[in-house]
């Protein structure tokens, strides 16, 4: 219930960072006074829409968008003749410009919104040390490492062999064990398929057990995961919770830039164990973020250890909708403020040589490159969703 319930806590996030989005849109045209006759969340079917105004506010089947639709927003478009003073293309390019990068400002508006929240109410987490304690003992042998449990998986080496919650290990495979660290390295360095003898510290008293290690992804698999202790949150001032969001999505934007370069090179280890092992890999869909949100939930802990890491996923969806619609392809906002900077440069080489503006591009020569993008846009993201649902990326322990 609660991995369902994280599930659905991100794609009502999703759909407020969509909408959010478009609205910057919205709110800017109709500040200049150009005309927008819809606005909608979502695309196929018309679930739910009304009209105010001027413009038709709406739901749609699909939410996995949304779009406004500013009249004249290029030049592809007829034009009643009332509406030829109110068209897009034929503002000034200054306020053509605030439209456009309205709702990427909006996103990372956003996004900083919920950094500066994570810092002053939930706190900043400071990492605690990992013990030999047990704090959970796995049900299954996973498929892969950090992977559900499927029905008909054999039971985990720790629970086949006894191992609860809240025993200290103290030794693995005859080696004695004083941190996390040190029982990993036992862990790896053990057998598959044989019998180790582990000794854990149980009401105060020592028990011998036997666990016969299974292989997940060509690694002993054991079966427990550490109790950590010391962990803290720091709540921040405003003033440090400012630069903390700042430096979020500055890190956030960086790193994204490096996983999208590598991505390329990536793709064909998009199905194989190794995918998370990579910045390109770790690149994942909407399906990908909901299944993240899902384990956030489903962790268990206290309420900050569910609230901060969802709230840093939503700023990070948010700092990724703004990163790739800055992106100067079209349809993506980018792609339209590059032909608007194009054509002002245009203009101001035709003024130059004592020549007329010679107006707005000629969209139509862009198309077979507007087809291309959003091809490969779309297929990437068929690409990706695929990979999360067959491959999932999942939180590190």
């Amino acid at each position: 219930m609660a991995y369902l319930l994280g599930v659905v806590a991100f794609v009502a996030a999703l759909v407020l960072s969509v909408t959010l989005h478009e609205a910057g849109h919205l709110v800017a045209a109709k500040r200049f006074g150009m005309k927008a006759t819809q606005f909608f969340v979502g695309f196929g079917p018309t679930l739910w829409s009304r009209r105010h105004g001027e413009t038709e506010y709406g739901v749609k089947a699909i939410l996995l968008g949304g779009f406004v639709r500013i009249v004249g927003y290029t030049t592809l478009e007829k034009l009643d003749e009332a509406d030829r003073p109110r068209a897009f293309y034929l503002q000034p390019a200054r306020r053509r410009a605030v439209v456009i990068v309205a709702g990427v400002a909006a996103n990372l508006l956003l996004a900083f919104v919920l950094l500066v929240a994570l810092a002053t109410v939930v706190g900043v987490r400071q990492a605690g040390t990992a013990t030999t304690v047990v704090e959970r003992v796995s049900a299954c042998v996973p498929e892969r490492l950090g992977g559900r449990c499927a029905p008909g998986r054999p039971p985990s080496p720790a629970r086949a062999a006894g191992l609860r919650s809240g025993d200290r290990i103290v030794s693995f495979a005859g080696r004695p064990v004083g941190g996390w660290q040190e029982l990993r390295a036992a862990i790896r360095a053990a057998p598959a398929g044989r019998a180790v003898p582990v000794v854990a510290e149980r009401d105060g008293t020592r028990r011998a057990f036997q666990a016969r290690l299974a292989e997940v992804d060509g690694e002993p698999f054991l079966g427990v995961t550490a109790r950590v202790v010391g962990v803290r949150y720091d709540r921040l001032g405003p003033g440090e919770a400012v630069v903390f969001a700042l430096k979020g999505i500055a890190v956030t934007v960086a790193q994204m830039g490096r996983a999208l370069a590598a991505l390329p090179a990536a793709l064909p280890e998009l199905f194989s164990p190794q995918r998370g092992q990579s910045a390109g890999g770790q690149i994942g869909s909407v399906v990908g973020a909901g299944q993240i949100s899902g384990e956030i939930f489903a962790s268990g802990g206290s309420w900050r250890d569910a609230a901060g890491p969802y709230l840093a996923l939503v700023a990070s969806i948010n700092i990724f909708l703004g990163a790739l619609n800055v992106l100067p392809l079209l349809p993506l906002d980018g792609g339209h403020l590059a032909v608007l900077g194009y054509e002002r440069l245009r203009a101001r080489i035709a003024r130059a040589r004592g020549r007329s503006d010679p107006g707005p591009v000629d969209i139509t020569r862009l198309l077979p490159v507007t087809y291309l993008a959003v091809v490969l846009l779309v297929g990437l993201g068929v690409l990706l969703i695929v990979a999360d649902l067959l491959n999932p990326l999942r939180l590190s322990p």
